[in-house]
């Protein structure tokens, strides 16, 4: 990363303070030893949005393209500790989190949000890998309900999460609308359904707002086997977007452009034997700076 201001030749200190900084964004997620979603896609994403990423590593996942072949999960006192550094030190613009794979690191992040009261927060319910590996135990489900939904900006399970929180399946675009308001009705403020999962030559998302009005988003689908990490990657672009200073509405309409780019530029490309990832970097942009 290049510092936005140089020392000069006479002295490695400057004789000022600098009063500019990165726009911040923190995923708490897991890692993916692949490289194609977790917290690896999330700073992937910061980085091409023109944000600076920062993580607390929840837990070390054994994958690649093709499934998920051990989970360890991070104490949640080193998953504290691992907030704590970065928020009294550096500061946060917006949160992404992802993977929570039990009832107490839940809570860890639940309490954090709230004593730090930390901004845009970003809860993507990470249930199940591309690969169809299960990721969060059963009893975990319900406290992510109860202590993150109400705390979050926006919640964006698939179509599968949703169906998992709802209790029932979703099995069409004319469903989508009202899945989406049950979605908020369980506690967050706004709600994005993503429809990519349904068959058709195009995919439909719907944002649930708090005002109680519904936004739907279409786009053509993207021929590709390439798809792992497109939730982690769309939830950390609209908290990008958030932390840059967009509205929801906006900074949803934005991520998924991006990934819609994201895809299209790695759909031919041959990563692994499976499931291949995006192409995180396919138009990065300038890291940003603002003052303050």
């Amino acid at each position: 990363m290049t510092s936005l201001t140089p020392p000069s030749s006479s002295s490695s200190v400057p004789s000022m303070p600098s009063t500019r900084r990165y726009v911040r964004v923190l995923s708490i997620a897991g890692s993916d030893s692949g490289g194609g979603a977790g917290i690896q896609a999330d700073l992937k994403t910061f980085s091409a949005l023109g944000c600076y990423g920062m993580t607390a590593i929840t837990a070390i996942t054994a994958q690649n393209t093709c499934g998920v072949t051990g989970i360890h999960g991070v104490p949640p006192e080193m998953l504290k500790a691992q907030i704590d550094a970065v928020v009294q030190d550096i500061g946060v613009d917006a949160v992404k989190i992802g993977m929570l794979h039990s009832p107490e690191v839940v809570r860890v992040v639940a309490d954090a949000i709230r004593s730090y009261q930390l901004p845009h927060v970003v809860l993507d319910p990470v249930m199940v890998a591309t690969s169809g590996d299960r990721l969060i135990a059963q009893e975990t489900v319900g406290v992510l309900v109860q202590e993150l939904f109400p705390l979050a900006e926006v919640i964006t399970p698939n179509l599968d999460e949703a169906g998992w929180l709802l209790g029932r399946k979703i099995d069409g675009v004319d469903a989508l609308d009202a899945a989406a308001q049950a979605l908020r009705a369980l506690g967050a403020p706004a709600a994005l359904l993503k429809g990519g999962h349904l068959p058709g030559d195009w995919v439909v998302d719907v944002l649930a707002l708090p005002d109680g009005t519904c936004q739907r988003l279409a786009s053509q689908r993207i021929a590709t086997h390439n798809g792992h990490g497109t939730g982690c990657t769309l939830s950390s672009a609209i908290a990008s977007h958030l932390a840059l200073g967009a509205p929801l509405p906006q900074a949803v309409e934005r991520a998924r452009a991006y990934i819609l780019g994201a895809i299209a530029a790695g759909a031919d490309v041959t990563t692994g034997r499976g499931h291949g990832p995006l192409s995180h970097g396919y138009a990065p942009l300038p890291q940003v700076a603002v003052q303050g």
